[in-house]
C-alpha cells in the first residue's frame, strides 16, 4: 500500500505542478490576451472545425462501433485493427500520410479540380481531427455499447420493434451519457490536435491558426503572453471536458433501465 500510494502522489504531483505553472503564467494576462485579434480568429477557427470533426466522428463512429459490438462477421478481428491504426500512429505520421495523399496524387488533384482542397487549408484541420478521433470515439462508443445488454433489443423486437427501432428505442437511451461523454472528450482532442494539423495544414497566421498552432507560433518567436494564453485556453477546455466525461461516465453506470420506453 505505500508503495501505490507514493506512486500515486508521485505522479499527481508532476501532474499537478507542470499544470499549475502554466496557468500561474498564463491566466493572469489572459483577459488582455483575449482582445487580440490573433487569439481571437485561432479561437473561432478552433471551435468551427472541432465542432464540424467531432460531428463527421459521431457520424461515422457511431455505426461502426454498435456494428463492431453486435454482429460477427468474417475478419472482424482484421477490421477493428485498420480502424484502430490512426491511435497507435504519431499525429505527426497521421499528418504526413493525409498530405501525401491530398497532395499531388491522383485523388489530391482530382478533388481539387473539383474545388476540394485540403492540403494548407481549413479544411484540411477537419480532416486532421476527424483521421485522428473518429477511432478514438469508436473505441470510447464500443466500451458504451458493451455494457448495454443486447438481450434487451431482443426483447424490444419479440415485442414488434424492428431492429432499427429497437437501437433507436433502446440501445440510444441507455447509451445516452456515454454518447454525450464520448462527444464531449472527442471534441477536446480535435480542439487541442496539433501534429496532424501542422503536417497537413501548415502553421500560417490567420489562415490555419488554430489555439496549438497560435501556441507553437508565438513560442517560437517569443510571444510568451499569447502562448501562455492559447495554453491556457487548451488546458480549461481540456480540464471541463475530462471533468463532463467523467462524470457522465459514472452516472452511466447508474442509469435506470426502466426509464426506456419499448
Amino acid at each position: 500500500m505505500a508503495l501505490v500510494a507514493v506512486a500515486i502522489a508521485f505522479l499527481a504531483g508532476f501532474i499537478i505542478s507542470a499544470i499549475s505553472l502554466v496557468l500561474l503564467k498564463g491566466l493572469p494576462g489572459l483577459a488582455s490576451s483575449l482582445a487580440s485579434p490573433e487569439i481571437q480568429f485561432a479561437m473561432k477557427l478552433s471551435l468551427s472545425t472541432s465542432i464540424i470533426s467531432t460531428l463527421l466522428c459521431f457520424a461515422f463512429a457511431l455505426p461502426a462501433a454498435y456494428g463492431l459490438v453486435r454482429f460477427d462477421f468474417p475478419g472482424k478481428g482484421v477490421v477493428n485493427a485498420v480502424l484502430n491504426i490512426p491511435i497507435a500512429l504519431p499525429p505527426v505520421v497521421s499528418g504526413v500520410a493525409l498530405l501525401l495523399l491530398f497532395g499531388t496524387t491522383a485523388l489530391g488533384n482530382e478533388l481539387a479540380a473539383r474545388g476540394l482542397k485540403f492540403v494548407f487549408t481549413p479544411q484540411g484541420i477537419v480532416v486532421a481531427q476527424f483521421f485522428v478521433n473518429a477511432p478514438y470515439m469508436m473505441t470510447v462508443l464500443r466500451s458504451t455499447f458493451k455494457d448495454i445488454d443486447p438481450r434487451l433489443e431482443f426483447v424490444a423486437r419479440t415485442l414488434g420493434c424492428s431492429q432499427l427501432q429497437s437501437f433507436l428505442r433502446v440501445t440510444l437511451p441507455l447509451a445516452r451519457n456515454g454518447l454525450i461523454a464520448a462527444s464531449v472528450i472527442t471534441w477536446a482532442r480535435a480542439l487541442g490536435e496539433f501534429g496532424a494539423v501542422l503536417m497537413l495544414c501548415g502553421a500560417t497566421r490567420f489562415k490555419t491558426e488554430v489555439l496549438p498552432i497560435s501556441l507553437f507560433l508565438n513560442m517560437s518567436t517569443g510571444e510568451l503572453d499569447l502562448a501562455m494564453a492559447a495554453a491556457s485556453i487548451l488546458i480549461i477546455i481540456s480540464l471541463t471536458s475530462l471533468f463532463v466525461f467523467e462524470l457522465l461516465g459514472a452516472s452511466y453506470k447508474q442509469f435506470e433501465i426502466s426509464r426506456v420506453e419499448i
